[in-house]
Order: C-alpha cells, then structure tokens, then sequence
C-alpha cells in the first residue's frame, strides 16, 4: 500500500539527518521545504564560522523552523574548530578546576559562537559519569567521576548554553560512563544499580535542558533486553514518567551498531520513536539521500503496519516543533569572551614534580615525542592537538616526532633518544593507562632519559612518570598552549 503524503511528512517531522558538503544538497533543500524537522552537520559541513552562517541562512531559507544541531562539547569533540583544535577544554578539565561560574562563562561563550553561526541545537554536556577509568567513548568528555561534581557542571553547562539561545542536550541517557564497550561497535552493558549515573540527568532537567540524547546502552535493571534508546521502560517509564522530563528526546546516531545491528537502522528509527524517543539523530556515518529516505519510509510503514501509534509519531512531531519555537524565541546577542577558554585550560594543569633538579623551565630548544593511539569515533581524527606545535612556537628549534602504535619499536625510540641526546626531552602522552605500547615505548624512553618531562593529555592515572609530569585533562589546541607555557615558564 503507497504511503500517504501526510504519514511521509509526519515521519519528516521527527528526522535529524546529516549531509556531505558545505552548501545543502538539493534532496535536502526538497525535504526541508517538505517539512523535515532538523539537520546535524558534521566537520564536513564546516570551513569556518561565515561559511556555516551561510550555510544555516540556507538551510532556513527552505524552512525557517529548521532545527540545526552539531556535536559541539568543546575540547576533544569540536565541530566548529576541528581545523584548528577547540579555543576551550573539554568537561572533564572543567570538572577539574571545579569553578561553576567558569563552566557557565565557558559554555555561554560557546552558545553565543553557535547562536552567530545559526546552530541551534548543541548536543552536550555530557552529562555521563565516567566512573569506568577503562571507558573507550566517555573518559574527558564528561566532567569526572563523581555524580555531585558531574551534576553541578552539567547544570552550569545547559544555563550557560540556554542563555545563548542555543539548546543543551544531556547525553548519554541513562549514563553512559560505567562501561567499557563503544556503541558505535558494539552493545555497552551497564550492570549495577544506575542511580549515580541518573543524578546529573535529574539536574540538569531541574535546570530547564531542552533536550536529551539517549544512549545505545542495555541497562538490565530496567530492561533486560533492548538498549535504551529502543526500551519504553528506560524512554518512557524513567526519562519520562520517574524523572519526569517534557522537552525533546533525541537518539544517538541510529546508525550504530548497538542499534541498528539488530534492526537496521530503519528499523531501529521506528522502534526508538514507539519507545518514546521524539528524534532520530543519523549521518555521522551515513549521510546520504537514501538513508533518510529510507528511515522516513520505514516510520512511517511502521505506523501502517501497527508497530507505531501514529498519536505516538504525532506527538513526537509535537516535541521537535515546541523545541523550535523555543529556538526561534530565544535568540540572544550573547558577547563572546575569546579569552574564557585559554583561561580554563591554565587552571587545569597539574604539575606533580619528582626531582630536585632544576627541570623547568625549559630555555632551550627541546625534543618532543607524541604518542598518538587511535581515538573513538567521536573525536575527528583530524583534529589538531600536542604539546609540540606550541612549545616550538616559544623554543624555536624544538624538533616534534608523533608516533603511532605501530610506529613505537625498539629501533625507532633509540634513534629518538640519539638525536634528543643534549636537548630537554618531552613526552607526550593520551590515556597511557589504556594503551600498552604507549605505557611499553614510554618506559623505555624514561629508561634512558629518567630527566623527561611527561605530559599527560588524557586521563592522567599516574603522576608518578617522568622528573616532572604535567596533567593537562584535555587535548585540547588551548590544553597545548597552556602546557607550552608552563614548560617555558610563562604561565
């Protein structure tokens, strides 16, 4: 049976897809004028702020009330400055400083970038508490281990965010921190009691979020079967009706495979908007025409066919279009604080130093090895980072040299250590605790040079490496920045 023009529209009405380019293609100027309710651009879409003011012009000029979201969280999972490596830290060196009034200037200083570029919809904080130091997904992203800190900085980060006139969205519903499983590969299992991990996304709906993403996570304590973003006992029963949350629901990229592996991704699209989730996210792997035509068409089969009430599709429109209105009305003329973010990144250093030598400050030119371990899919692998660009930048002469898992061999270090002989040496490192050959190159390279610095810009599990570790808790272009500067004695 053909599918009625009106089901198809009501099925647009729920759709967040993504798209190749930096103008919008014309399917998607068509179904924008159809009525589709929202895209999500990506580090494809983005040349610099003009071209994304453009490019949202555009995307308005098919239908005003366009919904426009990006994954911008600042720090390692950056959109709008993936060229050049985010001008702010990530949460988890917010949660480090622990200054709510600096999260809140931080993230109104990035509203008011997004509100400038036409971006209306921001899906961060993550409101997650990483209390899984082995997390592969979450580590930096969230603001730390503990469901208070995490709580109050969520909070700081949706008001700082919501006074732009941007959205916030919470995610990763109902808490993505204690696993050790990537969903975009695979089914994360969350296996206690949830109700730490609940607390930050209790806040920030009493702080008024306008949005929450949910996460591909099996939670058998709710259900024992279907991942949250599929469960109506997780959408329904405890977003809705326990925690008593109003706003939009939105999932996590329907094309990960905790989701749609099982379903597909229409399927999944269906099951998710019957579970109580009122859009669909989808693009960041799979952006092209026939995926969103094929996840409306399966929406709307569904309502058809009797999986999906259509009062429940219609009342999932009714959501994304309140979050539009909300948009439309709020718009501000934020200042910015360019300053705001480099601030951040200083105070979040942390400096343990073990020997009696006179290390820092560095004043000649120095060696810089990065190991540089493969990152999830979250973080755009072009995204610049390092201690070396920056520290070269005040020691002229310093040499860089970024190795990757296969690169660290025996032969490979000891011509390092041969052409550092005379000059500083500092290491660079990211989440060593969670990568062997970085802990293996950097024990060898501290063997010979027990004098090196050691630079942490991930999750620092020891202090104990190198005569003097810094802990930046970011990767962050300004988390290098402010390292260099304390190498050089600037800070």
């Amino acid at each position: 049976m053909p599918l009625s023009g009106d089901l198809l529209r009501l099925a647009d009405a729920v759709l967040f897809p993504g798209f190749t380019g930096h103008t919008p293609p014309d399917w998607l100027r068509r179904r924008l004028g159809e009525g589709l309710a929202g895209v999500v651009l990506f580090s494809r879409n983005i040349a610099d702020p003009a071209q994304v003011a453009r490019l949202t012009a555009a995307l308005r000029a098919e239908n005003p009330s366009v919904l426009v979201g990006i994954d911008e969280e600042s720090g390692e999972v950056t959109r709008l400055e993936v060229a050049a490596g985010s001008s702010r830290p990530g949460a988890y060196a917010l949660g480090v400083v622990d200054d709510v009034a600096l999260t809140e200037a931080l993230a109104g200083d990035l509203g008011a970038e997004l509100a400038a570029a036409g971006v209306t919809l921001d899906f961060a904080p993550s409101a997650d508490v990483n209390s899984n130091p082995d997390n592969p997904v979450i580590g930096l992203r969230a603001f730390g281990a503990d469901p208070a800190l995490v709580s109050r900085h969520a909070r700081a980060f949706v008001r700082g965010l919501q006074s732009a006139g941007v959205a916030a969205c919470a995610k990763h519903f109902p808490g993505h921190g204690d696993t050790s499983v990537d969903s975009h590969h695979g089914v994360p299992v969350v296996a206690d009691g949830i109700e730490d991990a609940l607390l930050p996304f209790r806040e920030a709906i009493k702080e008024g979020v306008r949005a929450v993403m949910t996460g591909h996570l099996l939670v058998p304590s709710y259900d024992a079967e279907l991942p949250a973003t599929l469960s109506p006992k997780v959408l329904t029963g405890l977003l809705r009706e326990e925690l008593g949350f109003e706003g939009m629901i939105i999932t996590d990229g329907i094309e990960m495979a905790a989701v749609s592996g099982a379903y597909g991704i229409g399927g999944a699209s269906a099951r998710a908007i019957a579970a109580g989730a009122d859009a669909i996210c989808v693009g960041g792997e799979r952006a092209d025409e026939a995926t969103a035509a094929g996840i409306r068409d399966a929406i709307a089969t569904a309502v058809t066919q009797g999986l999906l009430p259509e009062e429940r599709l219609a009342d999932a429109a009714r959501r994304v279009r309140e979050l539009a209105s909300w948009a439309a009305s709020s718009g501000s003329q934020a200042s910015r604080d360019g300053s705001v973010g480099l601030t951040a990144a200083r105070r979040a250093i942390r400096i343990t130093r073990r020997s009696t030598a006179p290390v820092l400050p560095l004043t000649s030119a120095a060696s810089v090895v990065e190991l540089a371990p493969e990152m999830n899919l979250a973080i755009d692998r072009n995204t610049p980072w390092g201690v070396g660009q920056p520290l070269a930048r005040l020691l002229p002469g310093t040499v860089v040299t970024r190795l990757a898992v296969g690169d660290s061999t025996g032969s490979a270090l000891e011509r390092l250590l041969g052409e550092a002989a005379g000059r500083p040496l500092v290491i660079v490192v990211r989440d060593v605790h969670r990568h062997a050959w970085q802990e293996q190159a950097l024990r060898h390279l501290l063997s010979a040079r027990p004098d090196a610095v050691v630079v942490e810009m991930g999750l620092p599990e020891r202090s104990d490496l190198g005569a003097v570790h810094l802990a930046t808790y970011g990767s962050a272009r300004v988390c290098g920045q402010a390292a260099a500067e304390v190498l050089t004695g600037r800070s």
